[in-house]
């Protein structure tokens, strides 16, 4: 399988349903163009997930995590069979490989579930009779076979794991910004793309709230020594960062508005806060200079969480802006989101850019 070319796409590709029409005609110029077989990775269309999220809370406010893996696992499922049938419109043969087919076995953290196994028997036996083996993204089982998630937007860890199965040296991640830059491009003016970029320095971005690459991916990558290759989504599928062992330490002002940082009352309080959260498989970073936790991401219903571990609710704080300078980090707290917003933008400004790429779009933020 080392010839199969593995590519993931996040759900920022499909915009609507002509979109699996789209990608499907990029796929079949790929397979004519170079004959290789293509393991293809795909997200859920963009918001479908947190629409099933928001009906399954109609039911019931506190589910259980192995109903709401086995439910929010399906928005990526379809996705995955919309872009097969595509491909059969077009005379390509393709299959879909679901969770419970794809050889990925998990704990039972059911919604932020860790591979612990990886059998390449089912994509080789796949790659074999198709052209185009699909897999929806985050999708996986534990021991007993029962449904896990592997948690929000981790379609880049199931593409890193299918790289590993495929025996691959290299994963095309494609989203809508192709590459890693010194802060969020469609957020702030002068964000630059970093053209080489080490793992480490892309997983302490990305858990710090950078959101174009999955931690646990990035370093699921390292372990394995799988290049990471992010292109843009759309035709022609422009290259950007690549990212590598060879990549370099460089400078970034990292935010996520859904991200919070709580406060507790005592540095024993904030350790035991930030295990629960970790042993839950939930990303936070213990900041050390006060009892303060960030939570990183949101998508975490925080309350629910704390009320399962039996922790006392922290205190609200603020954001986190985390200005990175190699491996060296100084979180600052903004108030709220919008004020996050502006804090990086101030940040960014400050920042020397000698070695970074071509400027983004410049984004329009009144009043910065």
């Amino acid at each position: 399988m080392s010839d199969t070319a593995i590519l993931k796409f996040g759900g920022s590709t499909f915009r609507s349903h002509s979109s699996y029409d789209d990608l499907a005609a990029g796929l079949e110029r790929r397979l004519d163009t170079e004959g290789r077989r293509l393991a293809v990775v795909v997200s859920a269309m963009a918001g479908e997930t947190e629409q099933l999220r928001g009906r399954l809370h109609e039911v019931n406010v506190h589910p259980e995590d192995a109903t709401s893996a086995g439910m929010l696992a399906t928005a990526d499922l379809i996705s995955a069979h919309l872009l097969a049938t595509a491909l059969h419109r077009r005379g390509r043969s393709a299959t879909v490989l679901a969770g419970h087919q794809v050889g990925l076995t998990t704990n039972s953290a059911f919604l932020w579930a860790r591979v612990i196994e990886t059998d390449p028997g089912p994509l080789s036996r796949s790659l074999q009779e198709y052209e185009v083996v699909v897999v929806p993204g985050g999708q996986a089982v534990d021991a007993q076979r029962r449904p896990t998630w592997l948690g929000k937007n981790s379609s880049d860890l199931s593409a890193i794991a299918v790289a590993r199965a495929a025996g691959g040296g290299s994963c095309e991640i494609h989203s809508d910004v192709d590459g890693i830059y010194t802060s969020d491009p469609h957020l702030v003016r002068g964000a630059r793309m970093l053209p080489h970029v080490s793992f480490n320095m892309a997983a302490l971005m990305s858990l710090y709230g950078a959101k174009v690459l999955h931690r646990r991916a990035v370093q699921l990558a390292l372990r394995h020594n799988i290049e990471i290759v992010c292109r843009y989504n759309r035709a022609p599928f422009a290259q950007g960062t690549t990212i590598s062992r060879e990549g370099n330490q460089l400078t970034a002002i990292v935010f996520n508005q859904r991200s919070v940082v709580l406060g507790y009352d005592s540095d024993d309080a904030a350790d035991i806060a930030h295990g629960l959260f970790h042993a839950a498989g939930i990303d936070t970073v213990r900041l050390t200079e006060k009892p303060w936790v960030a939570v990183v991401g949101g998508f975490v219903d925080l309350e629910e969480v704390q009320r399962r571990q039996n922790l006392k609710p922290g205190t609200y704080v603020g954001v986190p802006v985390a200005e990175i300078r190699g491996s060296k980090v100084v979180t600052h707290i903004a108030g709220d989101g919008e004020d996050a917003l502006h804090l990086a933008q101030r940040l960014h400004d400050t920042i020397d850019l000698p070695s970074a790429g071509p400027a983004a779009p410049q984004p329009q933020l009144a009043g910065v």
